[in-house]
């Protein structure tokens, strides 16, 4: 596929300097840069892109009420949110939102670039969080519990899911075949009573699945 288009969203000048630099290093192609929520909405009505970079903390429209604003409009955008706060929650809130990726920004810059390539191929990017602010955030009740108990295989499975991987990375590394591990992650999805990969790993959490 051809380079993606990348939208910059992040309202220090100097940071987004510095990504556009490493991204443009890495091949790939930086379509424009804002420096706030609102700048990128208004430019990407009128210049779609592939994926979105945009910092989580700005001024004014923040990156996750950006990530719903978008999602209102029905723009369905791959976006990646950036931040230097190790926040359980805020992954919660930017997943809520409908972001598709939340990376930190001291992850390895082969870490970014690869997410960026991911989302552009439709693909989620959840980096693993800690699993106790999350069950104190959101519980379930008993009623939500899983229709049948977890086999060590799916437990497998949904802890690379929660890692971002993709099916096909998860047949790597499990050596399974790609429909295999789609069987498996509808028959996952199906007990958690979900469609959705996030939600999936945010309730096997708070369950204590994984």
């Amino acid at each position: 596929m051809n380079a993606p288009r990348i939208a910059l969203a992040d309202d220090q000048a100097l940071v987004r300097a510095g990504l556009r630099a490493l991204l443009e290093r890495q091949g790939l192609h930086i379509a424009f840069e804002v420096d706030s929520g609102e700048a990128l909405l208004a430019q990407t009505a009128v210049q779609p892109v592939d994926v979105v970079l945009s910092d989580i903390r700005m001024p004014g429209m923040d990156g996750i009420a950006t990530v719903r604003a978008l999602r209102e409009r029905g723009d369905a955008t791959p976006v990646l949110l950036l931040t230097t706060f190790d926040d359980p929650d805020l992954l919660l809130q930017a997943a809520g939102a409908g972001a598709q990726g939340f990376l930190l920004k001291d992850a390895e810059p082969e870490d970014l670039h690869d997410a960026v390539l991911r989302l552009a191929r439709g693909e989620s990017i959840l980096q693993p969080v800690p699993t106790g602010p999350v069950r104190a955030r959101y519980a379930y009740h008993a009623a939500e519990a899983p229709k049948e108990r977890f086999s060590v295989r799916e437990v497998a499975i949904l802890r690379l899911i929660a890692g971002g991987y993709s099916n096909r990375e998860i047949a790597r590394s499990l050596f399974l075949a790609e429909g295999t591990v789609k069987n498996y992650v509808s028959v996952i999805l199906d007990k958690l009573g979900t469609r959705d990969r996030t939600r999936a790993v945010l309730k096997a959490i708070t369950l204590r699945v994984i």
